[in-house]
């Protein structure tokens, strides 16, 4: 008579830890990825901040808001100075997501990377190069906050700075370490994405883990 073979306890509670112990590392690897992309995220809030005040500390104006720019960085590339009666009035007026290099939302990019202040392409002749991105591939700006900002509704400030698709459980740990913990209070918020041509500002909104949005800033 054969005798039937298997696996015996010992053997089965061998493979369960192994399997066990590969789940681990793949979602502490997938936690550390994760942790990784927020911090990314949140830097580039702490960032703009940085440009924006390395610019006026060095040069007594505002970067997209020079009317001086192209006297003060000739090129190549040749900043392009604020023109009209908005330049040097201490706004950066233009949505922050602008394409249109007429904007002073666009020129900041150009008069802080010029500056030395940022990294990135001074070419403002191409604008797939040129706009600055996130770690999803979502677009990041500045501008001030006022009638030309459909903005959320009781942020306070001077400018927002924006940051577009982001999912909301990011968005949550963003305001965490950089405000109140909550994206519906102070002075980081979300919006849904996509929702930036609304003509009307939106009301408080609490991301959803997995919903996307565009998280702004105000300082």
């Amino acid at each position: 008579m054969k005798k039937q073979t298997g696996f015996t306890l010992i053997e089965l509670a061998i493979v369960l830890v192994i399997i066990g112990l590969l789940l681990g590392g793949v979602l502490r690897g997938q936690e550390l990825i994760n942790s990784a992309r927020v911090k990314n995220l949140t830097r580039d809030f702490q960032n703009v901040q940085v440009y924006l005040y390395g610019y006026q500390d060095r040069f007594r104006a505002i970067p997209g808001d020079d009317g001086n720019a192209a006297a003060r960085m000739p090129g190549p590339p040749v900043a392009i100075s604020a023109v009209g009666a908005n330049a040097n009035n201490g706004l950066i007026n233009g949505q922050w997501n602008s394409a249109n290099v007429a904007d002073e939302s666009f020129l900041f990019w150009q008069h802080v990377r010029l500056a030395g202040l940022a990294p990135g392409s001074a070419n403002t002749g191409n604008v797939a190069t040129f706009e600055p991105r996130n770690a999803n591939n979502g677009r990041i700006g500045i501008q001030s906050i006022g009638a030309n900002f459909t903005k959320i509704n009781d942020m306070q400030g001077a400018y927002a700075i924006c940051s577009d698709l982001i999912l909301g459980r990011d968005a949550l740990q963003i305001d965490t370490t950089l405000d109140d913990g909550d994206t519906a209070t102070g002075n980081i918020r979300v919006r849904p994405s996509g929702a930036d041509g609304a003509s009307s500002p939106l009301g408080d909104v609490t991301a959803a883990q997995a919903a996307q949005y565009t998280v702004c800033m105000s300082i």
